[in-house]
């Protein structure tokens, strides 16, 4: 099998159901997901050195890995019925308890804080700058065609998740995260 195929040499790609331009919200939308994907990736090659710490976050960045081809692949579709969906509510549930179990074990949080720490912290923090865009490409996809929503509420968690883990990746290895200087205290107060 070729690995090439030519057919996207003027700057259309097949989608299912079929062609776009290279440049379709659609294929904006799944390929940010895709780009998340392999960030992912490289956050969890991060752990292999130090998979005692950070076992449990090794085995929630692959089953993120999976969730996110699901994302992809219910954003690929040009129409796809409610019941062929590969993502429900159920993953965005996980990430909000794996969240939940990730912030008892942080420092308490008032402050804005700034990407870093340590390179673990630092690759998850990108992982969550990349999942806003993907998020944004999505709401963007969404205005102009029919969209899973559970997709959407699962990048907006994603996100979240991924703030999560990467001050765990700083607490873990007792690194401080660094506050914003300028940031008024923000978090833990009531609205």
């Amino acid at each position: 099998m070729k690995l090439y195929t030519r057919s996207g040499d003027m700057g259309q790609t097949s989608i299912i159901g079929g062609r776009v331009d290279k440049d379709d919200a659609r294929i904006e939308a799944y390929g940010t997901i895709d780009e998340l994907n392999s960030f992912v990736g490289q956050a969890a090659s991060l752990i292999e050195s130090d998979s005692e710490a950070f076992g449990d976050l090794k085995e929630e960045l692959l089953q993120i890995q999976h969730e996110l081809f699901d994302c992809g692949s219910d954003l690929a579709y040009v129409k796809l019925s409610e019941d062929r969906y590969k993502v429900g509510a159920e993953p965005a549930a996980r990430l909000e308890a794996w969240i939940d179990r990730h912030e008892a074990g942080n420092p308490r949080l008032e402050k804005f804080i700034l990407p870093g720490g340590t390179t673990l912290a630092a690759a998850l923090h990108v992982c969550r700058t990349v999942c806003r865009r993907a998020e944004r490409r999505a709401v963007t996809l969404g205005r102009q065609h029919e969209v899973n929503a559970a997709v959407l509420t699962y990048l907006n968690r994603l996100s979240d998740y991924f703030f999560a883990a990467a001050r765990t990746a700083n607490a873990r290895k007792q690194v401080e995260d660094t506050e914003y200087v300028r940031s008024a205290k923000v978090f833990g107060r009531k609205s």
